[in-house]
C-alpha cells in the first residue's frame, strides 16, 4: 500500500481566543503603514518573545558598538555567576590599568577591593570603563584573555558579525570592537531571557559609588514607563547608539539604533521604532506546551486512536487586527500503524496568516500505543484492504 499524507484542518478558531484576549472583533483589520524613517547608520526592531524582525535597515554590517560592548561584558559576568564560578559578594582587586581607564568611569580606586555586585552596577548603569576592565581581569586574568571569552560567547550565541578586542568598547587608534545591529538584538534578547533575576539592574536610574552619584545614560528610562533597559554607547567612530527594551500589554520589543547624531537623536529614533512596533503588531500565544491538536485513527494498535499535540508552547508575532486570517492544518500520514512511541514525531502543524506561513512545527504522539494482538491486527488489515480498494 502506498504511503499517503493527509491534512487535518484544525476546527479550533484562532479568532475566538484572539477576540477574548484583545477585544478586537473579527474583521477589524489594521492597515500596517510603512515603517518610520530612522536617522541612524543601522537599526533593527524585533519581538523579544518570537525573535521576529519587524523593522530593519543595514542590520548585518559590523560597526563599532562603543559601550554597547558592555552588554556582552555583563552577560559573561552573569553567566559566570549562574555557573557558580563567580559570586556577587566576591571582592575584585582594582589594577592600575583599570583605574587609569579613560572615558566614562565608575571611579574605583587603584589597589582597592570592590564587590562584583557593585562592579556590575558600575558597568550597566554608569557605563564604567574601569569597572569593565576590573571584572574582565578578575574573570579571565587579563582583558586580552577576557576578549577571547567574548568571542567564544559570540560564537555560541550565533553572533555572526561581532568581534571583540576589549571589554569596554573604548576605541583606540589601532583597533575597535565590531558588532552588527542584529547581533546586538540577539545578545539583548539572550540577556532578557536568560538573566531574568539580574535584568532589573538595567532599569535602575542611578547608582552611587565612591560618593559619586551618576544617572543611567538611557534617557528613555525617565521618559517611557514601558522601557526597562538596556544600554547606551558613544564614541567618535560609533556615533550615538542605544539598545532598548520595552514591554507593554504582554509584548516585549527590543530595538537597536547605531550611528545617530546625538544623545537626543538616539532616544527619539528608538522611540519611533518602539511606538511603531507596539501600535501595529502583537505577540500571540498559539499553543500551550503539550496541547492536544487533534486525534487520529491508529491501525494494528491496542488503542484505536492517538492524540497528537505539540511539545513546546508557541508564540507568533502578527499585525494587530489580522488574527481572523489565521488557519492551521495538521499534516500526517493517512494510515498510522502501531506500535507508536510516546513523543514520536507524526507530522507537522502549519499555521497560515492569509497566504503566509507563519509557523511550522512537529506534532507528536502524546502517548505510546502498543501493537495489538493477532486478531485485531488481522481485522485492521481487512479494513485497510477494503478502504484501499474503495479508494
Amino acid at each position: 500500500m502506498l504511503l499517503r499524507r493527509k491534512k487535518f484542518l484544525l476546527i479550533t478558531s484562532f479568532v475566538a481566543f484572539v477576540t477574548l484576549l484583545t477585544g478586537n472583533p473579527a474583521g477589524a483589520q489594521t492597515i500596517i503603514p510603512r515603517a518610520p524613517d530612522i536617522a541612524a547608520t543601522s537599526y533593527i526592531l524585533i519581538d523579544a518573545k518570537t525573535g521576529q524582525v519587524l523593522v530593519e535597515e543595514n542590520p548585518d554590517e559590523p560597526l563599532p558598538p562603543a559601550s554597547l560592548t558592555k552588554i556582552m561584558t555583563s552577560y559573561i559576568a552573569i553567566e559566570e555567576i549562574l555557573t557558580g564560578n563567580l559570586s556577587l559578594n566576591d571582592m575584585v582587586h582594582i589594577s592600575e590599568k583599570a583605574w587609569r581607564m579613560e572615558g566614562s568611569k565608575m571611579f574605583v580606586e587603584v589597589n582597592t577591593q570592590v564587590s562584583v555586585e557593585d562592579l556590575l552596577r558600575g558597568i550597566i548603569i554608569q557605563s564604567g570603563n574601569d569597572a569593565s576592565v576590573a571584572i574582565a581581569e578578575h574573570i579571565a586574568g587579563s582583558e586580552e584573555a577576557f576578549a577571547d571569552m567574548m568571542n567564544q560567547y559570540a560564537e555560541v550565541l550565533g553572533l555572526q558579525n561581532s568581534f571583540f578586542m576589549n571589554s569596554s568598547g573604548l576605541d583606540t587608534e589601532l583597533y575597535y570592537n565590531t558588532m552588527s545591529a542584529r547581533d546586538l538584538a540577539i545578545l539583548a534578547r539572550a540577556t532578557v531571557d536568560r538573566h531574568r533575576d539580574f535584568y532589573p539592574i538595567y532599569a535602575e536610574r542611578e547608582f552611587t559609588y565612591n560618593n559619586i552619584r551618576q544617572s543611567n545614560r538611557n534617557s528613555l528610562l525617565f521618559r517611557d514607563r514601558n522601557v526597562d533597559g538596556l544600554k547606551t554607547g558613544w564614541t567618535d567612530a560609533a556615533g550615538y547608539c542605544l539598545v532598548a527594551s520595552a514591554e507593554r500589554d504582554g509584548m516585549r520589543l527590543i530595538s537597536v539604533v547605531t550611528g545617530t547624531a546625538s544623545e537626543e537623536a538616539r532616544a527619539i529614533e528608538t522611540q519611533k521604532l518602539l511606538t511603531y512596533g507596539f501600535r501595529y503588531y502583537e505577540t500571540h500565544k498559539l499553543y500551550d506546551a503539550d496541547q492536544v491538536l487533534t486525534s487520529v485513527p491508529v491501525y494494528s494498535g491496542a488503542e484505536s486512536s492517538v492524540d497528537l499535540g505539540i511539545e513546546e508552547e508557541v508564540y507568533v508575532t502578527i499585525p494587530r487586527g489580522q488574527a481572523e486570517a489565521m488557519t492551521a492544518t495538521v499534516d500526517v500520514d493517512e494510515v498510522i500503524r502501531a506500535p507508536l512511541q510516546e513523543r514520536q514525531t507524526m507530522g507537522k502543524v502549519n499555521v497560515m496568516l492569509g497566504d503566509e506561513l507563519i509557523y511550522s512545527g512537529d506534532v507528536v504522539a502524546m502517548r505510546a500505543v502498543e501493537e495489538a494482538g493477532a486478531l485485531k491486527r488481522f481485522m485492521d488489515w481487512i479494513t485497510l484492504m477494503f478502504s484501499d480498494a474503495a479508494g
